[in-house]
């Protein structure tokens, strides 16, 4: 499809749909474009009809019963005569003229892959946009939102399998490991306008979605690392330790601090606030609650609970600038802060009187990053799906690459004092826990408590309980360029001869 090899085919598309309710019609709108010109079907075992053709299309029937194989992906790659390979997902009716511009940008741009912006139907038959996120070379998630049409290079991913190894071992990642190669070869290019409008199947909240990687089986879990992991190794950006230990050497007021930054929380304030004081440990602790300027009667609410509990240390700090990270810091660096500092936040609670022992125990033994486990719970103390998050994918060889996939490392989080005033957190109020904890895995050995510590309880007021779309993609980048910095750092510092 450059613009050197010649005339483009009329018909310079191959399909690829999932056979199911929305197909035939997928395919009627496709054979319109006047652009694609056969189709390739994915049917379970057993589920091939003979057909001939689909809407007035030419069409394949591939069985099988894992379309996300290497072996499958292997197979549509030998089929596909045409330049272009589209992948298009759930009931999508492309505008009139998205084809032709995403065929016109691959051509003109060489990239392995565009996709672009779309438009959500809603159940009253309006519409809402529904921007992504621009892919970028932090990118790492196998869960990474394309939307439902996405346009290859059938020679962009072809040359990357022949550079970077093929596919044929994966059973459930082939794609996921496709494109990792395909983008070293070129760029994964995001058009940043609605292609069309997409009937959606999944109306969870972003906060019911958000788990959703957690849920893929434990081989699927396995399989998408080594795929990362491999990718690192590529980019000269694989972790490879030894990781250091951190001596949380000094003088300090108290042993521990939780630390809880808040804003407007006067409905959950005081039970976090009272989960943090019931903690039992072998030395001192005080609790930090950083203020950040709450209207809503949360100041006063711990204005006096903090005047008949000297433990409980009540911040309001001078700026009006700071995000959860930016609190974050003001607490580390408070004077009162203790060795060790422990995360709480607002609208959740410790599962036990021994939470925080665990954290400074794990921190005792020399981690630069302790990381419990977490329940997610209703505002009842219910459990809710999917119960128990722990991170025990984690491992302490590779955890660190893999860490760079995955959403987070988990709740709560710890780490020495003096270590966060030599690292401070993104000022930010997402992502910032995740930031830090990429900065710290890369040096430093972090250890796990694998039993759960901390009940997060979810209700409507949670920061990711239903965000809007535009949301979504904003924080799917700042998350993706916290990873890409995170690329660079770990490609410099292997090029300089150390991990710092």
């Amino acid at each position: 499809m450059s613009a050197a090899s010649g005339p483009a085919p009329s018909r310079p598309i191959t399909a690829l749909l999932t056979a199911d309710d929305d197909a035939k019609a997928t395919a009627e709108r496709l054979a319109h474009s006047g652009l694609v010109g056969s189709l390739l079907l994915l049917v379970p075992p057993g589920g091939a009809r003979g057909l001939g053709s689909l809407g007035s299309l030419p069409c394949t029937e591939i069985e099988t019963a894992e379309p996300g194989s290497g072996a499958v992906l292997a197979d549509l790659l030998d089929r596909v005569s045409a330049p272009l390979l589209l992948r298009i997902e759930g009931d999508m009716d492309p505008h009139t003229t998205a084809l032709r511009r995403m065929c016109d940008v691959i051509g003109a741009t060489g990239a392995a892959m565009v996709y672009g912006d779309f438009l959500d139907q809603q159940p009253d038959g309006s519409t809402t946009a529904h921007p992504l996120s621009d892919h970028q070379e932090g990118s790492l998630q196998d869960t990474f939102p394309f939307g439902p049409l996405r346009l290859w290079s059938i020679e962009v991913a072809r040359r990357a399998l022949a550079r970077h190894g093929g596919v044929e071992q994966r059973r459930w990642m082939a794609w996921y490991d496709l494109r990792l190669k395909a983008s070293i070869e070129a760029p994964v290019v995001r058009l940043p306008e609605p292609l069309g409008v997409l009937r959606p199947r999944d109306r969870r909240r972003s906060g019911e979605q958000v788990f959703d990687y957690l849920t893929a089986t434990r081989q699927r879990q396995i399989e998408a690392e080594t795929v990362v992991t491999e990718h690192l190794e590529r980019l000269g950006a694989r972790a490879t330790g030894p990781f250091e230990a951190f001596e949380a050497a000094g003088s300090f007021p108290v042993e521990a601090s939780v630390v809880i930054p808040v804003r407007n929380r006067a409905r959950t304030i005081l039970d976090a606030v009272s989960s943090a004081l019931e903690q039992q440990l072998d030395a001192p602790f005080n609790v930090i609650v950083v203020d950040n300027h709450s209207t809503d009667g949360t100041t006063e609410a711990l204005a006096e609970r903090a005047a008949r509990d000297p433990r409980l240390v009540h911040v309001v700090p001078e700026r009006t600038d700071l995000g959860i990270g930016g609190c974050w810091n003001v607490a580390a660096h408070h004077e009162l802060a203790g060795r060790y500092v422990v995360q709480l936040d607002s609208d959740d609670i410790y599962s036990g009187p021994g939470s925080l022992a665990a954290m400074v125990e794990a921190l005792r033994s020399g981690c630069g990053m302790a990381v419990g486990s977490y329940t997610l719970v209703n505002m009842a103390l219910e459990e809710i799906p999917p119960g128990l998050i722990d991170h025990r994918e984690w491992t302490d060889d590779n955890g660190p690459n893999n860490a760079l996939r995955i959403g987070g490392f988990g709740a709560p989080r710890a780490f020495p004092t003096a270590l966060l005033r030599r690292h401070p957190l993104p000022n930010a109020s997402y992502g910032e826990d995740y930031g830090i904890a990429l900065r710290i895995s890369r040096t430093y050995r972090v250890g796990r408590v694998y039993e759960s510590l901390y009940l997060c309880r979810r209700w409507e007021d949670n920061s990711d309980a239903d965000l809007p779309p535009a949301t979504k993609a904003r924080y799917q980048t700042y998350k993706d360029r916290l990873r890409t910095l995170e690329i660079l750092a770990r490609r410099h510092a292997g090029q300089a001869g150390g991990s710092e």
